[in-house]
């Protein structure tokens, strides 16, 4: 019988010659409606070969032209933020604020003046449009732009201390996601590394004891993924500018999430902002710009101008510029901090709500699900959970927040979960508790149409 059905089963040409298939490839890239025919005979050939009857054995005309929209689909794509961590590294880190993509879309799809100085009428320099506001906002006397903060650590290893030592506590010879350790980043840029301390306890004088005459930098990484709790004890940056003086050294602090300012509910959590940091005596600092600060994806560097000028000359610096749109995205979001408009960036707007805020728009998402859900196979509740700041940043930090609960009866858990993550918008839910949970602190006002679009989708699919 399997074989009889297999050698029914039209060849893809022979879809494909069929008038309301050709129309299709009219309308369609014709790649992805020939990709299309191809993974529904394929699809048939597999089920049949697995044991089913099945009665149709040509592909209809909506199966390909749904398969063809999937294949032309792009891969990335806008995701709706349900499970309330702000910084989500899986999903892009940091939104930006919309006047910055109103910015953004100004000069983005045009030729810009990005090394071209307007006033001198001749070539000039990218950096000329970040670094002065950047160093302003941070209360440096200069500052520099990479493409990450990683690239950030890389080159103040090649510029400021190629085939000399750069000394770290043991406690924070941290990874910072993927596999990629900050250990390995110094080592790449040409530094040798000298770790100095325990685990849990290093002191100034494990610092002086290792200096000698091939030591070139005193760095400090701050653990922003993790803490340390008990027995413990580190260096602060005041005792290692006081003994890089001394021993004429320069101390780097690898501050990682970039605090320009906190929202009110986190200004005692003990994450270093950058300018306090040079204030303490740091010759240099380094962060990301798309954490705390809410901006794109940058490596920031600033600090006494002597020594961001030698980054800023070193040859790596071209191979790891940014290009227009971040230096663009950047200096808007550095703008909304100078101007007092921080509450305009997501990330500072999330963190920044408080409890009944969320309170409400759970009650108004609660109330719009329950309206397009079956209410005797759906559990709908609204109640307080905590979640969690995200992106590697301020770990000990649990924000109440609220959420909406979703059960079915008919569904499991994982079959909601995995339905909201395929519909058009895709909803990223968490599940906790047997339960499905919505945080509404990372879905806006604007996106409960498109959960509960999902959800209406959800119920009534076939």
């Amino acid at each position: 019988m399997n074989q009889a059905l297999l050698r029914r089963l039209p060849s893809v040409d022979e879809v494909m010659r069929r008038p309301e298939v050709e129309a299709l490839a009219d309308r369609l890239p014709r790649r992805a409606v020939v990709e299309a025919v191809r993974r529904a005979v394929e699809s048939r050939r597999t089920r049949i070969l697995a044991g089913e009857q099945l009665g149709d054995l040509e592909p209809g005309l909506e199966e390909i032209e749904r398969r063809a929209a999937e294949a032309h689909r792009p891969s990335l794509r806008r995701v709706v933020n349900a499970t309330g961590v702000v910084i989500h590294t899986n999903l892009g880190r940091a939104p930006l604020a919309g006047s910055s993509i109103e910015y953004l879309g100004s000069f983005a799809g045009r030729y810009a003046n990005i090394e071209y100085d307007l006033e001198a009428g001749h070539r000039g320099s990218r950096y000329d449009h970040i670094t002065g506001l950047l160093a302003e906002v941070i209360g440096a006397e200069a500052a520099h732009v990479v493409n990450n903060n990683a690239a950030a650590l890389l080159l103040c290893s090649a510029a400021l201390a190629r085939d000399r030592e750069i000394v770290v506590s043991r406690g924070e010879l941290i990874e910072i996601g993927d596999g990629f350790r900050i250990p390995d980043v110094i080592v790449q840029g040409g530094a040798i590394l000298r770790e100095v301390g325990t685990t849990n306890r290093t002191r100034i004088d494990d610092y002086e004891a290792c200096v000698g005459d091939s030591t070139a930098v005193l760095a400090k990484i701050h653990r922003s993924n993790f803490y340390m709790e008990g027995f413990t004890e580190e260096v602060s940056v005041p005792e290692l500018a006081d003994l890089a003086r001394r021993a004429g050294l320069l101390v780097l602090y690898d501050a990682g999430s970039g605090v320009l300012d906190l929202p009110e509910p986190l200004r005692t959590s003990g994450e270093p902002a950058l300018g306090r940091v040079l204030k303490e005596g740091a010759d240099v600092v380094t962060a990301s710009g798309d954490k705390i600060l809410g901006g794109p994806q940058a490596g920031i560097i600033a600090g006494r101008r002597e020594v961001v000028e030698v980054l800023r000359r070193h040859p790596m610096t071209r191979a790891i510029r940014p290009c227009k749109l971040t230096i663009g995205l950047l200096h808007h979001t550095l703008a909304l901090y100078r101007d007092g408009r921080a509450d305009e960036i997501p990330v500072f707007r999330m963190l920044s709500q408080g409890p009944e805020t969320l309170r409400s728009r759970a009650r108004k998402l609660s109330r719009r699900v329950r309206a397009a859900l079956p209410g005797e196979d759906w559990s709908v509740e609204v109640g307080s959970e905590l979640s969690a700041v995200g992106g590697g940043t301020l770990p000990r930090e649990r924000l109440e927040t609220w959420v909406v609960r979703l059960r079915s009866k008919a569904l499991s858990p994982g079959e909601i979960e995995e339905g909201l993550r395929f519909s058009d918008v895709p909803i990223i839910a968490r599940i906790a508790r047997d339960h499905v949970i919505l945080d509404v602190r990372t879905v806006q006002d604007d996106e409960i149409g498109l959960v509960v679009g999902a959800l209406k989708t959800l119920v009534t699919a076939p």
